[in-house]
Parts: C-alpha cells; structure tokens; sequence
C-alpha cells in the first residue's frame, strides 16, 4: 500500500504489476520522495503482536514528563504517547500510522545483551488492549530478535517519509 498525495496513474506507471518489491526499491522511493518533497527516513520492517493478558513480566513506572530522546522523537510521529521506565530502559506506546498502536524501546548500553529489549518487548503487549505494530530497523539484529523472541510476527516492510526538516 502506498499512502502518499500522488495520483494511482502516476504509481502505475512506475511500478511493474509483477514486482511486490518494487515499492521499496530506491528508484521508486527517490521519484516519491522528489514527487512529494519528502525524504526517505528508513525502510523498517514491520511487526505485530496480540496484547498479552495479566501484569507485565517487569515492574515498570509510567513517567508523564519525559525529556528522553526517544519520548521527543515519539511525539514527532506519534499521538497518545505513553511512557514506562525500569531501569536500564524504556518502553512507549503511542497512536501512529494510520492510527495504529505502535511500540518502541530504549534499552542503555549497560544494559545490552542481557534480555532487556526482550523483557520490555513483552511488557509492551501487557500495557494496552490492542494489537501492537513495532516497526524494526532490520540491520538492527539485537532488535529484530528481541521482538521475534517477544511473540512479534513479521508481517512486512515501510519506508517512512518525512518532511526534510525532520
């Protein structure tokens, strides 16, 4: 699916019936991104996850007033941003795409390698209701296995575009 202000005649005629991965091959994406004035802010792989039942497997305290980087970069794409910290990490959830209920981690560097991202990818689908989209860098290997080993499927990829400024 290609959710941008340009015309179906226009993606047609730049992408071949017969190639599903035509959409995030970079003549594609450079036309889009000179099309709409944007810019390609990366091509993440897409996950998603059932919420999961009863208390998360790590005690976790919601902040309301945080100035971590990853919170600010939250609200640039997100709605409903909501935060959990445990120490050595942070877990969001917020309203992205579409609407969609999305999930990010921070985990710190002292605190890599020991299951965290894990442990905090499994919390996340004890913290709302929904269904969860985690979106995955995919040189970020530590990542996609902690997602994978938290019960995220992938179900694709998307290229994100954003104004220039961002």
């Amino acid at each position: 699916m290609i959710f941008a202000d340009v015309g179906e005649d226009w993606i047609r005629s730049r992408l071949p019936d017969d190639d599903l991965s035509a959409p995030l091959n970079p003549p594609f994406l450079r036309d889009l991104e000179e099309r709409t004035g944007r810019r390609v802010n990366n091509i993440d792989m897409l996950a998603l996850a059932a919420p999961a039942e009863g208390p998360p497997p790590i005690e976790l305290v919601e902040v309301t007033d945080a100035a971590h980087p990853r919170v600010e970069h939250a609200h640039r794409y997100r709605d409903d941003v909501r935060v959990w910290t445990c120490p050595g990490g942070l877990v969001l959830i917020g309203r992205g795409v579409g609407g969609r209920w999305e999930v990010a981690l921070e985990v710190e560097p002292a605190g890599r390698g020991r299951g965290l991202g894990r442990t905090l990818a499994r919390a996340a689908r004890h913290l709302t209701p929904h269904p969860l989209w985690a979106q995955i860098a995919p040189g970020n290997a530590a990542s996609v296995r902690a997602f994978l080993a938290a019960g995220y499927v992938p179900i694709g990829a998307e290229a994100l575009l954003v104004p220039p400024t961002v």
